[in-house]
């Protein structure tokens, strides 16, 4: 009897192990099936809806985020996530070139009838890359077409694209914010000393000032001075720019922002009616009244408002330009934005193993006869940067033109690696130079102590405890650090001579860490031409001899299968996400206002010397 039960059990255990199995394995083949479905149509092309475009159809730019040259990689599942949430992010990225491509297909594109400019949600964007979407809209307008700009209120950034409109409304409880341009920086010294935090610096240049926040409490005069200039070049191109476009004097803007508290109590503080009795803006509307008066400049919606397409669905419907090319003879486009680190690293920072297999790349492609390498860094490690410098010198050995296009910022590493091209290309609000090196090292011996804490050992040499940031830095290893970061300078000082073309003792006037404007920068020899992107491509066309009949491309790192599959997939995946009118995932306010400190943090040279400017302080705008 025993044994019958126990055989009993047996079967049913045996049976339950088999149920399982099978009930596993079509759980996970069935799950499988709806991934592996969901991946073949994010996959497919046609899977995809393609908005339709209407004749008499307004676009609406909707600039948001950081305006930026490259983009970081998305995460599509996080877009998903927050959007379900009802999250939206006004600091994710868009592509400078995707906008400058939506305004210029527009203008040619007969079913577009207005341009509606939306910035409430504008993030981070530089000067440069301001005028170069002002030119498009004034290419815009020669086509026929208005452009409209319609906000509760205007930012500084945002009104020097509104003033490129033909009309600028203005919310009748809003205002136009223009203050000028500042640097302002938080300095630590005190604190550091509170803390007993001993911070070794090693630096050659006067005016190689990103440390300072850690060994001062203030601004030093010569930064101070510095600042001031290019500052103030910048504030006059920008002011001079909007007085053009609106057409009335540049005094208006000196008088509207050094004059303010006298101008509003002209009109009892109302700042929508001191913007209009200004000429800052053409028009007071509330957002009823706006709505009607843009309904009257299209085509009408189903619900009787203007019919419009985002610029995202536009570009859905267009090439983007750099993308593709099936010529014999291309102009290589490289992008290189952010930190300058050793390795390989994302978009977003410039990792040197990644750039110079980058360059490597455009060098043996026998399609590619230039390559414009676009720059928007303040540079970073001296040792990626040389690594990347020296691509930039084998690339023109082969024979291939190398055209440096300057974006926001191109200075201290950023510069080190433009000095070897054929030619430098700059805006003239371009931030460069800041040729100078750096080292800094805390030691935290003092910190310990006050906690009852102490290290203590015994070592075969007078170095033999290397950077130990437990106890003091002993006198011969500052002394090496310093000695390599002079070194490291007069490296610098003489890659730069040989590039340029100059003697080091005619760079070493122009160097110590000193910043200038892209116009500054030209008429000392640190660049040589003033323009933008398009132009420093068509020199580079010109100079390898290519005629009118090239094409451009982007030059990237190849991918792996995997890589491929990801970033296709994601494509897909957010492609998807913005048919559906899906909003962008947040990074947070709390990410953008640490950025330079994690900044910071990303600094990893093998030698800790850096070639680094404006680490704390890019222009407010």
């Amino acid at each position: 009897m025993k044994d019958l039960i126990v055989s009993i059990f047996t079967i049913f255990k045996y049976a339950g192990r088999i149920l399982t199995g099978i009930r596993n394995t079509f759980f996970n083949l069935l799950f499988i099936g709806i991934i592996a479905a969901i991946v073949v149509a994010l996959m497919a092309e046609s899977d995809v809806e393609q908005p339709a475009l209407e004749k008499n159809t307004a676009l609406v730019l909707s600039i948001d985020g950081n305006i930026v040259e490259v983009k970081e990689d998305e995460d599509p599942f996080s877009t998903a996530v927050q959007q379900a949430m009802g999250v939206e992010n006004p600091y994710t990225d868009i592509l400078l070139q995707d906008i400058l491509d939506a305004i210029n297909y527009a203008a040619k594109d007969e079913r577009i009838s207005y341009l509606r400019l939306k910035m409430n949600r504008m993030g981070n964007a530089g000067l440069p890359q301001l005028e170069a979407i002002g030119k498009a809209l004034e290419n815009f307008r020669k086509s026929g077409k208005k452009v409209i700009a319609a906000e509760d209120y205007y930012s500084q950034p945002q009104y020097f694209l509104a003033s490129y409109a033909n009309e600028v409304i203005l919310h009748p409880m809003g205002g136009v914010d223009l203050h000028g341009f500042g640097v302002y920086r938080l300095y630590f010294k005190e604190i550091m000393d509170k803390l007993k935090i001993n911070y070794h610096v090693f630096k050659v240049g006067t005016h190689k000032s990103a440390l300072e926040p850690f060994i001062r409490n203030d601004m030093s005069d010569a930064d101070r001075e510095q600042n001031k200039e290019w500052l103030g070049a910048l504030w006059s191109t920008f002011s001079k720019e909007i007085a053009k476009q609106r057409r009335f004097s540049p005094v208006v803007i000196e008088d509207y922002t050094n004059n303010a508290p006298g101008n509003l109590s002209l009109v009892n503080g109302d700042t929508a009616k001191l913007a209009l009795e200004k000429g800052l803006v053409d028009k007071l509307m509330n957002h009823i009244e706006l709505k009607k008066y843009l309904g009257t400049m299209s085509a009408k919606d189903f619900d009787g408002s203007a019919k419009t397409i985002g610029i995202h669905e536009y570009l859905a419907l267009q090439t983007r330009s750099y993308i593709e090319s099936t010529s014999s003879k291309n102009v290589g486009l490289v992008v290189a934005q952010g930190t300058i680190l050793p390795g390989e690293q994302p978009p977003g920072l410039i990792g040197s193993e990644t750039l110079a297999q980058t360059l490597e790349n455009a060098r043996t492609d026998k399609s590619i006869k230039a390559v414009v390498l676009r720059i928007d860094s303040g540079g970073g490690s001296a040792f990626a940067s040389e690594i990347i410098r020296q691509e930039v010198v084998a690339l023109k050995n082969s024979g291939k033109k190398v055209i440096v296009s300057m974006g926001n910022v191109a200075a201290s590493g950023g510069y080190w690696i433009s000095s070897p091209a054929d030619q430098i290309w700059a805006s003239p609000t371009t931030i460069t130079g800041s040729i100078g090196i750096f080292g800094a090292i805390p030691t935290f011996e003092d910190s310990l102590a006050k906690m009852g804490i102490y290290s203590d050992g015994v070592g075969t040499t007078s170095i033999s405890s290397g950077v130990n940031l437990t106890l003091p830095m002993s006198e011969d290893i500052a002394r090496s650090i310093q000695l390599s970061v002079e070194h490291g300078y007069s490296q610098f000082l003489s890659i730069v001579a040989e590039g340029r073309s100059m003697q080091v003792e005619d760079v070493e006037k122009l160097a110590e860490g000193r910043v200038y404007d892209g116009t500054k920068a030209k008429q000392l020899g640190l660049v040589d031409q003033l323009g933008d992107l398009d132009q420093a491509i068509a020199s580079a066309a010109k100079l390898a001899g290519l005629g009118k009949d090239y094409s451009v491309v982007y030059v990237e790192r190849p991918l792996s299968f995997k890589e491929k599959l990801i970033k296709r997939f994601n494509h897909r995946l957010n492609s998807f996400i913005q048919s559906k009118n899906i909003a962008n995932p947040f990074i947070g306010a709390a990410q953008k206002a640490l950025m330079p400190v994690s900044e910071l943090l990303t600094l990893n040279d093998p030698k800790g010397i850096y070639a680094h400017s404006l680490l704390f302080g890019a222009p407010q705008l």
